[in-house]
């Protein structure tokens, strides 16, 4: 995963021994729109519906995130509410590290959590622009 690819082998080694492994059935509520944040997934296998609601109060699927991708990062960093809704559409297997588990690395193996901080800036960034494309798309 793009997010890890400056870790040494060590650090992935390390890093591995925070993350636990989560099988979820197919239209499984991985988290609610509004909800604390306390976990980053990444997905190993399967999809995930990255959902809305709109202001008549239904549901829209926003982007659809396939194996590789992650989830709920924002809530690494920001302590906010969870800004959409996460189902999968597929049975998947997640790769779940805690916020716990994060604040716990960047504590006690500062060098390796800002590796991990420069990757999470460099991928909420990439979406952060891939937003914008589509929000431009969509003005047109």
């Amino acid at each position: 995963m793009p997010l890890f690819d400056s870790l040494s082998r060590g650090e992935l080694n390390l890093l591995a021994k925070h993350i636990s492994c989560v099988k979820v059935k197919k239209h499984h509520i991985i988290a609610k729109e509004g909800d604390k944040g306390d976990f980053v997934c990444f997905i190993a296998d399967g999809k995930v519906d990255v959902i809305k609601g709109d202001q008549k109060g239904n549901e829209v699927v926003i982007n659809t995130l396939m194996k590789g991708r992650s989830i709920g990062e924002m809530s690494l960093i920001d302590n906010t509410p969870r800004s959409a809704s996460l189902r999968t559409q597929t049975e998947c297997v997640l790769l779940k590290l805690t916020k716990k588990s994060f604040d716990m690395i960047l504590s006690q193996y500062p060098e390796m959590g800002i590796k991990i901080l420069k990757g999470l800036a460099r991928l909420l960034s990439m979406n952060l622009r891939k937003t914008s494309g589509r929000l431009a798309d969509y003005l047109d």
